[in-house]
């Protein structure tokens, strides 16, 4: 599809009757990313998972907002058909920052990262926004320069991200660094550790710990009275029921990095690729953890987002 020269960010943007009715009547919206339907899970799981996910969310009050690129849009809210859709689509593009524009612009079906997603929620009135793990520096970046574009949207993007920490196959501490230097807010929720993803431990103390989420609705309104602030981070531990241990996790993903490597895997392919090994090496356990700590993230992002309004 293609766009006229007088086409506005408010033209290319479709919010579902949902999400539009709740925005009006000011009620709580929690924003989804779409990349875990496309890239994260197979068929039928990954709409079966994403319905879950929205599930949660309006138990606890909230409308969801699934985002995603379709038929030359930013889609904001996906009904079952276009859920489904999206599910059984090939060849989706994964929409980082860079990526976003591009499948608007040549109609292609395009999935959002955390950087995509934030900045079309921010676009759509959304100040929330629950994901599995958000990207960050990778292992050895001093050399490859591979730094996940969500840590420059975080510094300049309001929305609030609810994520279960980086992802455990990061440098976490030099993520940690970058978004310091970005002057980007890290809190975990309920703990004075930072969680690690698939792990509720990673051995480094949280910059910040809050307990409630009216605690944190008062942090990002407080925030927002500066102008150009950026996004807050809220790490929030994977249910302990749910968690594999950061000892035993730590050998699944140095196995799997080895083998991206002497693959001379590169790039965005890095994460996929990465997870695709683990994955195999824990005999579908990750996924089941991944599966509950998304899902425990929406339920805490749409209690954020209740209190907000």
């Amino acid at each position: 599809m293609t766009h006229s020269d007088t086409a506005t960010l408010e033209d290319l943007i479709v919010c579902n009757g949902e999400v539009r009715s709740a925005l009006a009547a000011g009620k709580p919206v929690v924003a989804l990313e779409s990349t875990i339907i496309t890239h994260g899970m197979p068929f039928p799981r990954n709409v079966e998972t994403a319905r879950l996910v929205e599930a949660d969310i309006r138990a606890e009050g909230a409308v969801p907002a699934t985002i995603a690129v379709m038929d030359g849009r930013i889609m904001v809210g996906l009904d079952d058909a276009d859920l489904d859709r999206l599910a059984r689509a090939e060849d989706v593009m994964k929409c980082s920052r860079a990526d976003l524009t591009f499948a608007l612009a040549t109609g292609i079906y395009g999935a959002t990262t955390v950087a995509a997603t934030m900045m079309a929620a921010h676009a759509a009135g959304l100040k929330v926004f629950a994901t599995g793990g958000i990207g960050g520096v990778h292992r050895g970046a001093e050399e490859s320069f591979d730094i996940s574009a969500d840590l420059d949207e975080l510094a300049r993007t309001p929305v609030c991200v609810v994520s279960a920490g980086a992802k455990a196959l990061l440098d976490i501490p030099k993520t940690l660094e970058v978004l310091e230097t970005r002057g980007v807010p890290v809190v975990a929720y309920g703990t004075e550790e930072l969680p690690a993803f698939w792990s509720r431990a990673s051995g480094l103390a949280a910059p910040y710990s809050l307990n409630s989420a009216e605690e944190i609705a008062t942090l990002l309104k407080t925030r927002a009275l500066f102008p150009g602030h950026g996004g807050v981070l809220i790490a929030n531990p994977v249910p302990e029921a749910d968690e594999i241990p950061q000892d035993e996790m730590s050998g699944y993903i140095d196995a799997a990095i080895r083998k991206a490597t002497a693959q001379n895997i590169r790039g965005k392919d890095v994460t996929p690729f990465v997870l695709g090994a683990i994955l195999e090496l824990t005999d579908g356990r990750s996924l089941e953890t991944n599966i509950a700590l998304v899902r425990n993230n929406a339920r805490l992002a749409a209690r954020i987002a209740a209190a907000l309004v």
